[in-house]
């Protein structure tokens, strides 16, 4: 064990159970934007998804440290009928936060809500491994049968993205989390009040959590983050960028974390909707493979590290980071070679003159790339990239705009060229990737909601996507989404640039601490943090788990 992880395990020691007097508190954190929706079965965005996590209450949670499933609603869980089948064994004698009581009618109502087509769920579609309808069935008190018209591989884990809602009370009024909505003021916070009924109790045998509340300030600017964390407005900063991270890794009074690389991917698409309102010029080189492949050969990922990511980060190289069981190890790292991009274009009909990049018709190559306003690091990886492709002719404009802006136009209008986005990935399963690559997913963002696959590939990767995810070994998985992301590497429909490290930074006042590489990386045990007035000051050193 490093001594940055023995200075870790000491502070999580030391932090094991709260104190006298470290009941209560509200603590302070920072949303990026304001979430789209509450539902959290419509949920696709990251502020949705965290509070989604702080209020709802799941049938089995996936620890994000050990990455090993805990019943939660659902105290026994049984797969049957080759996989077909599952059986949930319901705890008792718990209610929602309005009061009323959990009963297996409620997880009915869930399932068949999520499932429903006509809602359209990315939830949802991480459980659709084939067509076919899902029945639902309630044998007897507390159990509930879910039958499904094919297998669903590691269906279990899948469960952690699920919560359940009351079938008798809309979400925002009865939750089973820890936390429950108080209030929303559109651009300015979230409030999150205590749920009083909260099922789970400390070994003192004293309902949890302890937090009174918590409040996510919606700060669209990191440097506003920043200043509102120094000035210890903010207990928590996640996402730090490389240079706020070594700002504060020795700054006194601040604990600055690295939980180690995530399975989130920096990366950038061409919109290929055939009913993208853009012109039949810029739609043929989008579509065009070898412009893609070009395009990616033509961007140096190891400048994007060295001098956006001072080294906290690793070349990306497919939907899933090369430290995982999933990754394809067969595939090859895209590697920086203008001269091959210009050959690759020159093959398609690109002509480089007066370090000009042309296409058969004589129209000059040149599109906007957009991406989220108040994000440094992405506006530099940006930045990056117009330089990078500027040395094989092709002029890139870069725009920003609002989160909510930006998903309205890669998700609704699809009025814009290209967009340069993170994709958040909760766990490293594939089935948690199905919202993103069937064809007909509002997520699949190059060409969303497609009624049937647009490309003969395209149609290839939603038949594997389900053959992986009905497949009864991790064997015929692995092997499906190895030729995925042997697809994707050929097709390049995302241009992958990196993975980066979870670096966060906390205040001392701050208790029971566990970073972890999956999302939420410093509060997903959220019933179990709390905070002491009393070490306002302290100097904590830096840590790092990898």
């Amino acid at each position: 064990m490093s001594s940055s992880n023995l200075i870790l395990a000491w502070i999580l020691i030391l932090a094991a159970f709260p104190a006298a007097g470290q009941w209560g508190g509200q603590l302070r954190l920072a949303l990026r934007n304001d979430p789209r929706t509450f539902d959290p079965l419509l949920v696709d965005d990251s502020a949705g998804e965290t509070i989604r996590y702080l209020t709802g209450g799941v049938l089995v949670r996936l620890n994000r440290v050990t990455q090993k499933l805990e019943p939660e609603l659902a105290k026994i869980w049984k797969i049957s009928n080759g996989g077909r089948r599952l059986t949930l064994d319901l705890r008792e004698n718990i209610v929602f936060s309005d009061g009323t009581p959990f009963t297996a009618d409620d997880v009915a109502f869930t399932i068949r809500r999520m499932m429903d087509p006509s809602l359209h769920s990315p939830t949802g579609d991480s459980f659709r491994s084939s067509a076919g309808s899902v029945s639902v069935s309630i044998p007897k008190r507390n159990s509930v049968v879910i039958d499904f018209p094919a297998p669903v591989a590691s269906l279990e884990r899948l469960l952690d993205q699920v919560v359940i809602q009351s079938a008798k009370a809309p979400q925002e009024r009865a939750v089973l989390g820890p936390f429950r909505i108080a209030d929303h003021r559109p651009g300015q916070f979230v409030e999150l009040r205590r749920n009083p009924n909260y099922w789970k109790k400390n070994s003192n045998g004293r309902r949890l959590p302890y937090l009174d509340s918590v409040r996510l300030d919606i700060l669209g600017n990191k440097d506003t983050e920043m200043l509102r964390f120094s000035r210890g407005e903010l207990h928590i900063m996640e996402g730090l960028d490389a240079d706020s991270y070594d700002r504060l890794r020795n700054k006194q009074g601040i604990t600055a974390l690295n939980a180690g690389a995530t399975t989130d991917v920096e990366m950038f698409w061409f919109n290929q909707a055939g009913k993208a309102p853009i012109n039949a010029a810029k739609r043929s080189w989008f579509q065009s493979r070898q412009f893609r492949q070009a395009v990616s050969l033509a961007i140096n990922r190891e400048d994007m590290i060295r001098l956006v990511y001072r080294g906290y980060a690793k070349q990306a190289s497919g939907p899933v980071p090369s430290s995982s069981v999933w990754f394809n190890r067969k595939l090859q790292r895209t590697r920086y070679n203008s001269q091959q991009a210009l050959r690759l274009l020159n093959s398609a009909g690109f002509q480089l003159r007066d370090s000009r990049l042309y296409d058969k018709q004589g129209n000059a190559v040149a599109f906007s790339l957009i991406t989220n306003a108040g994000n440094k690091t992405r506006l530099r990886l940006a930045s990056l990239i117009q330089d990078d492709l500027k040395k094989i002719g092709i002029d890139v404009n870069i725009t920003t705009l609002d989160f909510p802006s930006l998903l309205e136009r890669t998700g609704k209008t699809l009025d814009y060229d290209a967009c340069l986005l993170g994709l958040v990935n909760v766990d490293p399963d594939p089935n948690a990737q199905m919202n993103v690559w069937l064809s007909s997913a509002v997520n699949h963002q190059w060409n969303p909601a497609q009624k049937v696959p647009a490309t003969e590939w395209e149609a290839e990767i939603d038949k594997l996507m389900r053959v992986q995810a009905s497949a009864a070994t991790h064997q015929i998985r692995k092997q499906a989404f190895d030729r995925v992301q042997e697809i994707v590497a050929q097709e390049s429909p995302f241009i992958y640039l990196v993975n980066r490290d979870a670096l966060g930074a906390l205040t001392p006042a701050l208790r029971n601490i566990s970073p972890a590489s999956l999302r939420p990386h410093f509060y997903w045990n959220i019933e179990h943090l709390s905070l002491n007035a009393g070490e306002k000051g302290t100097h904590v050193a830096a840590a790092t788990v990898r």
